[in-house]
């Protein structure tokens, strides 16, 4: 019997505790919904009001892995949706974690949870802007580095701060807050710093997408501030050999980052983290230091 635990109230239906989800450190389900509900209050923050997409891995990272958009069968009635249209279908609706007991709901069905860039109640309206570093090996994330700070002192150049997280898989993500602007309008800015990226650095960026160019490159992935697409939000875990968070870093740290290995953060590394040093992202929540992308009005 599939045992109930009250989460703030909420009933919420726990099962295969024991399951071991990566073998390499025996890190278990009930390990996977500790973190969450350890990192819960920095988590919440970032997502709590933004459509959610899951990639499910209930076997592990070496079992079947699947991607949904819709609430996934059984949702329960008290878990708050979004209409998402899409273009197959007009009428959808994606869960938007808003609280402790959907996090724990949705922790349970063993996911990586990621958001679009835009507010629940602004669809398509961005108040983030993100770029995607992926190495192409024989590249790692120490050449992930070099393009994150030259990203970086573009950004403030037009008046832009930029922030770091580790992808959790092999790269970096930079994140900026932008106030309100059209998806449309935050894709183009994005590309276009993409392609000044490559013209910069043409042996070490690609700002396109073809495999054929990206060996021992970076691609700097723009692609995820349309207004469809999706980013790996802070702090969830990922579906890699190891239990990898997507972690907030300091500048500091990505300009020290040496070898790979120095900006691998595993669950047990986050609640330390966040207990010295906060949430380094919490600046992207005030809208205060939202900036306005070149031609927007001030």
């Amino acid at each position: 019997m599939t045992p109930i635990t009250l989460v703030e109230g909420r009933r919420v239906a726990l099962s295969n505790l024991d399951k071991v989800l990566y073998p390499r450190t025996g890190f278990t389900k009930g390990e996977v919904l500790h973190y969450y509900a350890t990192v819960a209050p920095a988590l919440l923050a970032h997502i709590h009001d933004r459509p959610v997409s899951f990639l499910r891995y209930p076997d592990g990272p070496d079992g079947q892995l699947f991607f949904t958009k819709n609430p996934p069968p059984g949702t329960p009635a008290w878990v708050k949706t979004a209409p998402v249209p899409r273009s197959e279908d007009p009428r959808a609706e994606q869960v938007c974690v808003c609280d402790v007991p959907t996090l724990i709901w949705a922790a349970n069905l063993v996911v990586e949870f990621h958001v679009h860039q835009w507010p629940a109640d602004t669809p398509a309206v961005a108040d983030r802007m993100v770029f995607d570093l992926d190495p192409g090996p024989p590249a790692t994330i120490v050449e992930c580095r070099t393009v994150a700070l030259w990203l970086r002192d573009r950004l403030a150049a037009d008046g832009l701060d930029a922030y770091a997280k580790t992808s959790g898989s092999k790269g970096l993500h930079l994140a900026v807050a932008v106030r309100p602007t059209p998806s449309t309008r935050v894709s183009a800015y994005a590309k276009r710093l993409a392609q000044e990226a490559e013209a910069a650095l043409p042996d070490l960026v690609v700002h396109r997408m073809a495999k054929a160019l990206r060996p021992g490159k970076v691609f700097v992935d723009h692609s995820q501030n349309a207004a469809a697409k999706t980013t790996a939000a802070p702090y969830t875990l990922r579906a890699r050999p190891l239990p990898t968070a997507s972690a907030p870093v300091t500048w500091a740290e990505v300009e020290a980052c040496r070898h790979p290995e120095d900006l691998v953060f595993l669950a047990d590394d986050i609640p330390p983290r966040l207990e010295r040093d906060g949430d380094l992202l919490a600046p992207l929540l005030d809208p205060a230091r939202a900036g306005a992308l070149p031609g927007s009005p001030r």
